[in-house]
């Protein structure tokens, strides 16, 4: 192994360093303080949404978004067969069911007919995901959504700054929600935030989050509620962040196609599937991830091993939730799911190089032929 490329790092500038400074010298450092207010509002305003409330991690702000549509124990909520678990574990919090919708083997998003598919009498909402920074459609399942009556929350954990039509996702829904892990596009170190035009649904998810106290009447709690705040340190960090997204995304796009070329430059262009959106979508692309042909013989997990012998990191496409014990008992056919079964994700961060590509492209073909050759 002569090099270390890792499959994340992130990007924390001046800009941050400076902020988090300010925020500790005023002494405001928990979740109190101008800085968290501040990101909110720059958030709002960045994707086009009405209100913006932060939050500690991706997670509780998914479980805050259903709380918010008043999600009730029994309810049916259908998810992506191929999602991060948390979009699934975040319904059976509230008591939900979580119901599995297929996905394209490409894009390894839900559509329209795979939502309607899954549909039952005791379907209360729909919960799309938009995979990788890739845009699902979210029109279809907006328009499938009112002719049955259905809530619509966003999982845009992964796609902060991606757009359908020109509007960002995580604003069609009733409410959408963002994830700000120390991998994502966007960081806080660990963070999210949820985002709605409702103001019902902002005003109940403002005092869930704050343990329940009244906005009116310090220490007076009106409901069981949970301490779901952001730190004010968390919010100066994301404040800087979110003044760069726009050139954040620029090299994560960048990214994608010089790896495009690279795959063609080694002659496996033809032997896997870079994902990207429909015409209509505009990806971020938080992590450039393929999908290996089906006439590539070896699996993923064997090739995986071979780049980390270079000392390339990568990470496997998240496995089908019907596939692991928590939601074994979950019953149907899933087809496009088992495309994420030869799913890799590649190295993708803003510092990696045109150089670094070229190597992680290199021992890509080398793995797969030697995988080949020992099949």
């Amino acid at each position: 192994m002569t090099q270390s490329i890792p499959v994340a790092r992130p990007t924390i500038g001046q800009r941050e360093k400076d902020l988090v400074h300010t925020c500790m010298e005023t002494g405001w450092i928990s979740s109190a303080g101008k800085y968290v207010e501040a990101f909110e509002t720059a958030f709002a305003d960045k994707i086009g949404a009405r209100h913006a409330i932060s939050v500690s991690n991706g997670t509780l702000a998914l479980h805050l978004a259903l709380m918010g549509i008043e999600l009730r124990p029994g309810d049916e909520v259908i998810v992506p067969a191929v999602t991060y678990i948390a979009t699934a574990n975040a319904v059976k919090y509230c008591g939900g069911q979580v119901r599995l919708a297929d996905v394209d083997p490409v894009t390894l998003n839900v559509t329209p007919q795979t939502v309607a598919a899954a549909i039952t009498p005791r379907t209360r909402a729909i919960l799309p995901v938009h995979l990788f920074g890739v845009p699902c459609d979210i029109d279809g399942i907006l328009t499938l959504a009112r002719a049955h009556g259905l809530s619509v929350i966003e999982d845009s954990a992964e796609a902060v700054g991606a757009t359908w039509n020109g509007r960002s996702v995580g604003t069609f829904g009733d409410v959408g929600m963002f994830s700000f892990f120390g991998n994502k596009t966007i960081t806080t170190g660990e963070g999210g935030m949820m985002v709605t035009d409702s103001d019902e649904i902002n005003a109940r998810c403002r005092l869930l989050r704050g343990q329940g106290m009244s906005p009116e009447r310090r220490y007076w709690h009106t409901v069981v509620g949970y301490n779901y705040r952001m730190t004010n340190i968390c919010a100066a960090i994301g404040l800087g962040q979110l003044e760069q997204l726009d050139e954040k995304i620029s090299t994560r796009r960048r990214l994608r196609r010089a790896y495009a070329n690279a795959f063609a430059a080694e002659g496996i262009a033809d032997r896997l599937v870079l994902p990207h959106g429909a015409p209509d979508a505009f990806d971020s692309v938080w992590m450039v991830n393929i999908v290996l042909e089906a006439n590539v013989r070896p699996n993923r997990d064997a090739i995986a091993a071979r780049m980390a012998a270079d000392g390339i990191e990568t990470r496997p496409t998240f496995y089908p939730l019907y596939m692991m014990p928590p939601y074994s008992d979950l019953d149907g056919d899933f087809p496009g799911s088992r495309h994420a079964l030869r799913g890799l994700t590649l190295p993708t961060f803003e510092a990696l190089t045109d150089d670094e590509i070229g190597a992680v492209a290199r021992s890509l073909a080398a793995a797969i032929e030697a995988e080949e050759c020992a099949a």
